[in-house]
Formats: C-alpha cells, structure tokens, sequence
C-alpha cells in the first residue's frame, strides 16, 4: 500500500482529497487520540470506519463526492484500519489510493486542520459514559449535569430502556400543543425547576428513533431524537448556559455497546435562577418573520421535504393547507416531517458540518446573514438551527410558529415549483 509523508501531504494538500476515517465526533474536535489539536485535517472528509460494513457504503462515498477518478488519502488512528479502507476503496474501482499513517505529526507541527466551532456541545457516547462514571469528563467543568431522554407524549419510550440516570422530558412541557410554538416563560420556567435543571445545569440531551409512520395519529412519538433537538433549541433561549446533545441519539449508546435500563430517574426541584429567555434573539415570531421575507439580506429557510414545499402534501395530520411561505428558501430536510436525512447521517449522527454548510450557501444561506429555520412546527427547524448554532453562526434563529401558524392566519401561500 502506497504511503505519504507529512512533508509530502502538507506540500501537496489541495492535490488530495483527504478521507478522515476517525468517528465523526473525533473529526470534529473531541481528542480521541494522543493528538497535540483536536479536529481533523483541513479539508478532509469524514468517513468513520465504523461505516465500512454498511451495505450503502458505496453510496454513502459517492454521495460525499468522493469520485474513482479521485487521488486519495485515507488516515486515522489506527493504521491497521486505515488500510483496510483503502483496500475497500481499491476494490471499489479507485485507483488511486494513498495512506497517511501520521496523523499526530501532523496535528503537532503547525498545520492546517479545521474543527466545529461549537463541537463540546455535540457530545460522544464514549464522551457521556466517562461523565457518567467518574462525573467528569473532557470540556466539562461543572458539578451538576442532568440527562434527559427526550420523547413526545410517549412514555413507554423511556420506560422500555434509557441511559442511566437520564430523566424522561416530554416535548409538551416545552411546547403547547395547541400552537406547538415554545410555551411561555412561565410555563418553561416550572418545567425546567421540576426536571432539576437551572440555567447553569449541564443538559445532555438524547432521544430514540425508530421509524415514524404517517398514518400513525401521533407520528412524532417515533421520532424522540428530533425531539431532543426540539428541547435543546427551547432550553438555549431560556438560559440553559450549557446545553450539549448526545451525537446520534440512543442509537449511538447502543451502538458502542454500553447498557439501558429500566430503572427510572428523577431529580429533585430548583430553582432556575435566572429571568426566561435569556436567548430571545434565537426564536422569531410572525411578524419578524414577515420582516425577514422582507429583506434582502436575510432569509426565511424552509426545511421540510419537497412535497411539502411544492404543496402536494401539508405533511402533518393535523394541518390541513398545503403550499409554502412565498419567498422563503428550500433547505430540504429529506422525506418528510419525521426525517432529517439530509442532515443525518445513516447512523443518526450529525452530517459532516462543511456539508451542510456547502448545501446551504448554493441556496444564499450564509452566516453573515439573518437565517431563520422554519418547517411545519418547529421541530426540524430546531434541528436544522442547531447545525448552525454548532457551526458558529450567532444570527441564526428559528421561526417558531412555521407553516402551522403562518396556515392559520390567511396569509398568503404557494403552490408548484417555484419559477427560480
């Protein structure tokens, strides 16, 4: 197998296209290794190993770009397993496969590498086991935190198994569900005492998916991650200082093999300790929102699937017009209101955050500007603004009320495919 030096990669750098095979929350920030920086080699994509058996592997490396007439370089942790990429790339038809065995060297000297700006607050499992083993853990200095498994008036989703110690938090306490826009400071204020979080409690939050179905009456029951990130945006405007999300939800505690239980939790009541919102800024109302349509240098991001947008389906039982905000951008979150695949990857983690950022300005979605989040109730736009928040962008924001109230207050909607 053909080998490069750290002289010769940081000489030939924009040659390559580098393969970071590390996980995804490694390739982040998160010191996983011995190395002297966190993060990943400027540039490089992220294609964790633990990815190499999925049967959409291939799909999953064309999808990010990565074509056979490219000259790559794989690199890791472990060169054992850095190899065994590269051969699988190999037999996938690329001919041009070169690995990286010095990735320390690399993050010692002085040269480019790249991290997500807000990466403490998208945690590992690894990350969150070692908090709640030893109550410390790298990036934490604190000495309370609260784990909350996030889930939508469905308790059963909690009781069948969650991490230990987490609490349940349903998304009503958060939201009403008669408007589905965040309740009022009173009513989060109660909810956030009763669940033992200040606004100087570490919240880690997480939840299940496990496939929506439409025609259930209560689709969103099934998707508790989407949820969590619901909660997360909701906890950050009331004051929460320290919200961090478990990257992958449940699935990425099952996935590393660490246990769930059935023995609930729950913490005693206190005080919040602060005046709620102490991040207004992050949540726009209707009229900000027309405001925003209204400025050039501003957008209102629709981030529902296509056939919402188009007004085929309204994407929601309980919401009966179909169409679009006119003049808002179509930030696509994947199949429909339960999904976020376009921001995901497979295994439920965070998509590749440059990713996301490169979909994101060929629609004029930059950080400079005002970007409010929107999709049926909050939900995917939630998520949508975390990817931001994460990335660093202080002006982004979430339209709360989205399509349900915007519906709801005969004002004008398309149809079709937009003309541009």
């Amino acid at each position: 197998m053909r080998k490069i030096t750290t002289k010769q990669l940081a000489e030939d750098l924009d040659y390559y296209k580098v393969i970071d095979i590390r996980s995804i929350d490694a390739y982040n920030g998160w010191k996983e290794g011995a190395e002297a920086r966190g993060g990943h080699i400027k540039g490089a994509k992220s294609l964790p190993y633990k990815w190499l058996h999925y049967i959409d592997w291939i799909e999953i490396v064309r999808v990010k770009g990565i074509l056979p007439e490219d000259s790559l370089v794989i690199y890791g942790y472990d060169s054992q397993r850095v190899e065994e990429v590269a051969k699988q790339f190999e037999r996938a038809g690329y001919s041009d496969v070169t690995v990286f065995n010095d990735f320390y060297e690399w993050a010692e000297k002085d040269l480019p590498m790249e991290h997500l700006e807000r990466y403490k607050h998208l945690v590992s499992a690894d990350w969150l086991n070692q908090l709640i083993t030893t109550n410390n853990a790298p990036k934490y200095n604190n000495n309370k935190f609260v784990i909350c498994h996030s889930h939508y008036r469905n308790p059963s989703d909690y009781d069948e198994g969650h991490i230990p110690g987490a609490i349940p938090i349903d998304t009503n306490s958060l939201e009403s569900p008669e408007t589905w826009n965040r309740r009022s400071p009173e009513e989060l204020k109660n909810a956030l005492e009763e669940a033992g979080i200040a606004h100087d409690t570490t919240v880690i939050l997480y939840g299940k998916f496990s496939s929506p179905n439409n025609d259930d009456p209560f689709p969103g029951s099934s998707a508790g991650h989407l949820g969590a990130m619901r909660c997360a945006f909701i906890m950050l405007y009331a004051g929460v200082k320290d919200v961090r999300i478990l990257n992958g939800g449940l699935q990425s505690w099952l996935d590393s093999d660490y246990e769930i239980t059935t023995v609930p939790s729950k913490n005693e009541k206190v005080s919040f300790g602060v005046d709620i919102p102490q991040k207004p800024e992050i949540a726009v109302d209707l009229e900000e929102a027309k405001e925003i349509l209204a400025s050039p240098d501003k957008n209102l991001v629709s981030v529902r699937s296509w056939r919402e947008y188009i007004g085929e389906v309204s994407g929601y039982n309980y919401i009966e017009k179909k169409g679009r905000i006119p003049g808002t951008v179509f930030g696509d979150c994947g199949t429909d209101a339960y999904h976020m695949e376009n921001y995901r990857n497979l295994d439920h983690t965070m998509r590749e955050y440059q990713e996301v950022a490169a979909k994101w300005k060929k629609i004029g979605v930059t950080p400079d500007k005002r970007n409010a989040f929107y999709c049926g109730t909050g939900w995917r736009g939630s998520e949508a603004f975390l990817n931001a928040w994460l990335m660093g962008w202080n002006k982004a924001a979430v339209y709360d009320g989205g399509w349900f109230e915007w519906s709801n207050n005969n004002l004008p909607f398309e149809t079709g495919v937009p003309e541009k």
